[in-house]
């Protein structure tokens, strides 16, 4: 993990960025879907495009020896509001429903004002990012509407029960760690991304 300015952002921030600003245009067409549909390519594009990204600030990150407890958060933080821009563009077609894949970090946000132990840092799972790419690729290809409406239901259903055991595993960790020190140790969790 490296030191910089403050208000500096790395190679991998400006990717990071970019993803966020992309997020941020699909945002807008989603929203404006309301009163005009926009192409359905043009959205299932813009978000490939989003979701491609973000395998590749990680590696960008650690090729620069730019990695940060920062990045580390913004990545993160960009991929759960990428991830509710999508679920609200599926929930139309696939039932409000589909918003509890976005809607889950948000959750646990609202979560911790209620029990704290829960803004603890938590190890690093490669799982937890595999099953957060999962849902960027099901949402996507439920808004692309390709697959029978019945398959699409049943990967958008796995793709829920995945989230549930990653954040049930989060959550599960840090209720069985929550009488430990406040200060986590450098050793128990590791900043990637």
């Amino acid at each position: 993990m490296t030191r910089r300015r403050v208000g500096a952002l790395g190679p991998a921030d400006r990717v990071t960025l970019l993803r966020a600003v992309l997020g941020c245009v699909l945002a807008a067409l989603v929203a404006g879907s309301l009163t005009v549909p926009p192409p359905t390519g043009v959205l299932v594009g813009l978000a490939t495009v989003t979701l491609l990204l973000d395998a590749v600030d990680g590696p960008v990150a650690r090729r620069t020896g730019t990695a940060s407890s920062f990045g580390a958060a913004f990545d993160m933080e960009v991929d759960a509001f990428v991830l509710l821009v999508l679920s609200v563009a599926v929930a139309g077609s696939a039932g409000p429903w589909v918003l509890l894949i976005g809607a889950a970090r948000y959750l646990l946000l609202a979560a911790t004002w209620l029990w704290p132990w829960l803004r603890r840092p938590v190890p690093v799972r490669y799982w937890a990012k595999v099953v957060a790419a999962t849902q960027g690729v099901v949402l996507t290809v439920a808004m692309a509407q390709v697959l029978p409406p019945r398959v699409t239901d049943l990967l958008l259903v796995a793709a829920i029960a995945l989230l549930a055991e990653s954040f049930g595993h989060q959550v599960w960790w840090l209720h069985r760690h929550r009488e430990a020190d406040a200060a986590p140790t450098r050793s128990r969790v590791q900043v990637t991304r």
